[in-house]
């Protein structure tokens, strides 16, 4: 896959998992996010979306991998995205998302922005995926559209 083909590739899932966190239920207390997990060969593998199922605290990535076998083997070389860094800390669980995937065996993640400190600080979730090896591309062709979707938390001000 050419570099310029897998871009496009990146761009068009990350759009579908936009269009998932659309389905979030409204919060003043957490972000809507959409994530999806993709096999190399192109086929989605499952999709989650945050408070999806009627749980307040399910993060999208959470959900995402939940709805797969620990054990997947597809998971090793396939490709998550998220329309939001994974966060490093979360007081409703006792594992963040980005220890999820660690422990999912999943090697390539996708995301459209960054965390804003608005609900934790210094979120290094894509710094404790990059130390274990695992490649994170963030595109930011995409963050505006992500964070519409939460412009309700984030105000125009965190919206550039």
């Amino acid at each position: 896959m050419t570099e310029s083909t897998r871009e496009d590739t990146d761009i068009a899932w990350l759009t579908r998992a936009i269009e998932l966190s659309r389905l979030c239920p409204p919060s003043d207390a957490a972000y809507s996010v959409g994530a999806i997990i993709v096999a190399a060969d192109g086929r989605e593998l499952s999709r989650g979306h945050s408070r999806q199922g009627g749980d307040p605290h399910v993060h999208a990535e959470e959900a995402a991998l939940a709805a797969l076998d620990p054990g997947h083997p597809a998971l090793r070389d396939a490709t998550l995205y998220s329309t939001l860094e994974p966060c490093s800390r979360r007081a409703s669980r006792p594992r963040p998302c980005a220890r999820l995937i660690l422990a999912s065996g999943i090697r390539r993640v996708v995301i459209a922005w960054r965390e804003p400190g608005t609900f934790v600080e210094n979120c290094v979730g894509v710094e404790l995926l990059r130390e274990a090896g695992i490649t994170v591309v963030e595109t930011p062709a995409l963050a505006a559209a992500a964070r519409a979707v939460n412009a309700h938390l984030t105000g125009p001000a965190a919206n550039p």
